[in-house]
């Protein structure tokens, strides 16, 4: 390792003085008499000044690659009688740059790096924490949890993760996103829509896809509801209740308004009336509104203006099943002998249960009591039959027990 060291100094020292060979050339010139040759002694240091410089190298430091403190002085002794100048100029060249004494540095305190094999005591091997992998592949969100911030934060807010894996993309669209980049503004603009925060866990459940959206195209969205004289209280209703309210552009927006104003001849009070009360008519398919509106008016034999009164006090019945929608018609009108003026002014009665309706339809026709004449003695509402709990229904409109009306129903 030192003769290394002691060749590389050597070359060092013979470059610099390679580089500075013409000028002391031309010094030489300049300081000898004309028709006199330049001593080559001049531009060389003697043997004995050498063999000097080299002990004196040994005696360096090895933590150091600073020359002697003579050498610093420039006070090299040489045996060799040269010129003034020539001197000078040798000094020079006996200081090494700072950029060789780095490099000289960096050598002498070269440590090899610690091996990836290299043994290691117990002690040092029991505090390695191993950080638990991340599933390259999962069925679960759960999985994930404990390696991404957005899916903590949204389970801490309430989003149930079960849920968002069955819809379909939703899981790898929450993976990608970053919580403080993308979610936060979102989480900002549904709070300043108007939706609560214990509500912010369930609506994002629902619709997850929401994080993706464009934040000025939400931002639009709410501004045309506004536009349409919409109120801030019913916009933040519709859209808690229909999560995917704010993810249909403008233009589909308005088409669904202008569809049920016009299929329906409601006025547009009475259009903003009926999407605040069920917003999901704007968000859900249209085809089986359509074959409601038909069944109505084809099936069930109402007037186009009784529809327009059943579907404003009962907007359900555009999206219920055909199937029950036509049963439930066919033993009121058929059985009980309701008209149909009479389901017009009571459409609620649509939204019962068969089974409860028989079942206290045969409970008052039992006791005679089955009247729904409004222009005859003991006349009882659709209203008051259907919507009623068990208790209130058998003390005041059959007269009867709970107990009597529970023995009814184990004869059926």
């Amino acid at each position: 390792m030192a003769l290394r060291q002691v060749s590389r100094w050597c070359c060092l020292l013979k470059t610099a003085r390679a580089a500075d060979f013409p000028q002391r050339l031309r010094s030489c010139s300049s300081t000898t008499q004309p028709g006199r040759e330049c001593a080559p002694q001049a531009l060389l240091p003697s043997r004995n000044a050498v063999l000097w410089r080299l002990q004196a190298y040994r005696h360096v430091s090895v933590g150091s690659c600073s020359p002697p403190d003579s050498a610093k002085d420039g006070c090299f002794h040489s045996e060799s009688n040269l010129p003034s100048p020539a001197k000078q100029e040798q000094a020079k060249v006996e200081t090494l740059p700072d950029l060789n004494a780095k490099v000289l540095y960096e050598d002498w305190d070269d440590i090899p790096p610690s091996s990836a094999l290299e043994e290691i005591s117990e002690e040092e091997a029991v505090q390695i924490i191993a950080e638990p992998l991340l599933p390259l592949q999962s069925s679960t969100l759960q999985d994930y949890v404990d390696h991404s911030e957005t899916l903590a934060k949204l389970v801490h807010l309430g989003v149930n993760l079960f849920q968002v894996e069955k819809r379909q993309k939703a899981g790898q669209l929450l993976l990608t996103l970053d919580f403080e980049k993308d979610v936060r503004k979102i989480l900002l603009f549904l709070k300043d829509v108007g939706v609560e925060d214990n509500q912010l866990g369930p609506f994002l459940t629902k619709n997850p896809y929401i994080l993706a959206e464009d934040l000025e195209a939400l931002e639009t969205r709410v501004a045309y509801l506004k536009s349409k004289k919409f109120g801030k209280a019913e916009i933040a209703q519709m859209v808690s209740r229909a999560p995917y309210l704010l993810l249909f552009s403008v233009e589909r927006l308005d088409n669904r308004l202008g569809f049920f104003k016009n299929e329906l001849g409601l006025s547009v009070k009475k259009t903003k009336d009926l999407v605040i009360r069920l917003p999901r008519l704007l968000t859900g398919k249209l085809e089986p509104v359509k074959e409601n509106l038909q069944v109505c008016q084809i099936e069930l034999g109402f007037q186009r203006n009784e529809i327009q009164q059943i579907v404003f006090k009962t907007p359900k019945i555009l999206t219920a099943s055909k199937k029950r929608l036509k049963q439930t018609f066919d033993y009121l009108h058929n059985i009980m002998g309701i008209p149909h003026h009479m389901l017009t002014r009571f459409p609620q009665v649509f939204n019962s249960k068969l089974l409860r309706i028989k079942e206290r339809h045969m409970f008052l026709t039992f006791l005679g009591r089955a009247q729904y004449d409004p222009a005859q003695p003991s006349y009882i509402s659709l209203d008051k039959l259907v919507s009623l709990p068990d208790e209130v229904f058998c003390t005041e409109i059959a007269k009867a027990s709970i107990q009597d009306f529970e023995k009814f129903l184990k004869t059926l």
